[in-house]
């Protein structure tokens, strides 16, 4: 019996880190826009990234988008968040579409926060 549990609780654990893990990714659309590809195991209320080796041109779209988020960049960061309180859904999804300068070649200093505000520990995932 014990033993089970311990396998369950193994299980469980590995799903939640493994399976479900918050990370962001990048994807080429082929036309100088990236989609910002997100993992997340619970609503998302917020980000904020910057981009490495590219230049940032603009943000819109995703599923920020669809969620009325605000969105803003500078030539090296995307910032999103919602006036009304909207959140967009846990699991897997494209955050934002950027328009870019170059090729990127990461993200980093992600901050991701859920409805109350506490960062979700988002890291970047290159595809490797």
């Amino acid at each position: 019996m014990k033993r089970n549990i311990a396998i369950i609780t193994l299980i469980t654990f590995l799903t939640g880190t493994v399976l479900l893990a918050n990370t962001l990714g990048l994807s080429d659309n082929g036309d100088g826009t990236w989609n910002v590809n997100y993992v997340s195991d619970g609503d998302i209320a917020g980000f904020q990234f910057n981009v490495d080796g590219a230049t940032v041109n603009g943000a819109s779209g995703g599923d920020a988008g669809a969620a009325g988020f605000m969105i803003s960049t500078s030539s090296s960061m995307a910032l999103g968040f919602s006036l009304s309180g909207a959140t967009f859904g846990s699991g897997e999804g494209v955050m934002v579409v950027l328009d870019l300068t170059g090729t990127p070649t990461g993200l980093n200093g992600i901050i991701v926060s859920d409805p109350v505000g506490q960062d979700m520990g988002f890291t970047y995932d290159d595809g490797g």
